[in-house]
């Protein structure tokens, strides 16, 4: 397997590309899930408060403090005093002293401690408990107001995308802040991988149908962290590092953008 690419953050840190996503896995059994993402050679796993898995994650992550580990503030958690007790708890769950990033799972704008979780979250980082700190769906306007509250820019925004929700205005905003964009349910929670136009790349490249999809968030750019229950899914899935699309095959992939492609929440609307 190729050695997996990194993505330079806005704090100097290099973040792996392609990881593996705990979300909906139990935490009875996510540890040999995290196992046989190490076993093929992830060198990332995500996982968050609200999955309620940060133990077994921890389990199977102890002694491996080579591999990233990311986890996530949660809503009900919001708040300044809130958002560094939640650390603690998380950190607890995960049996670690610090994890390599914690995000703002959601902006929750009803709630109006976005910015406030924000300056936790600095706290955290200065505490030695995060050595990163980003979000998660935030809008443009909730990263703007992050920034301009504190002066530090999120290194990361995890958000929805994939083929069929694109997100280009956000990622441009991205781009124009540094924010590094990590996709969350990359394969469209395995819709995008029916669509004709992946099965005839996937033909023509001879790669599984989420390799290609896989393939066009890193020729983008993008961060990734596709989850798999089976050890033949995760390795399929890490094949993505193998191969390239030819610019052709990105722009077909592109042209499947479809501003009504949302499968998740709206973040104006969750709390």
């Amino acid at each position: 397997m190729t050695d997996t690419p990194t993505l330079t953050l806005n704090d100097g840190r290099a973040i792996p590309q392609l990881g593996f996503g705990t979300w909906q896995i139990p935490n009875e059994t996510v540890a040999g899930a995290v196992r046989i993402a190490l076993d093929v050679g992830y060198p990332l796993v995500d996982t968050a408060a609200i999955y309620r898995n940060e133990e077994g994650v921890g389990e199977a992550l102890t002694g491996r403090e080579d591999v990233w580990l990311t986890t996530k503030i949660w809503n009900e958690s919001q708040g300044y005093v809130r958002a560094q007790r939640a650390m603690d708890k998380s950190l607890a769950r995960l049996g670690r002293e610090s994890v390599d990033l914690v995000l703002i799972h959601w902006p929750a704008p009803q709630k109006g401690l976005a910015t406030e979780t924000w300056k936790a979250l600095v706290a955290i980082r200065d505490a030695g408990k995060a050595k990163s700190i980003g979000v998660s769906n935030f809008r443009a306007e909730d990263l703007k107001a992050a920034a301009d509250a504190t002066g530090v820019v999120p290194v990361l925004n995890q958000i929805e995308l994939h083929p069929a929700f694109q997100q280009r205005e956000l990622r441009r905003v991205h781009e124009e802040m540094g924010v590094v964009t990590q996709s969350w349910s990359p394969l469209g929670q395995g819709g995008g991988m029916d669509r004709h136009e992946i099965r005839a790349i996937a033909d023509a490249t001879g790669q599984n149908a989420a390799a290609v999809i896989l393939r066009w968030h890193l020729q983008h750019g993008f961060a990734t962290i596709p989850k798999a229950s089976t050890h033949e899914h995760a390795a399929a899935n890490f094949t993505a590092l193998d191969f390239e699309l030819s610019d052709e095959q990105m722009a077909l992939i592109d042209s499947l953008d479809d501003p009504g492609g949302r499968i998740g929440p709206d973040p104006a609307n969750l709390d």
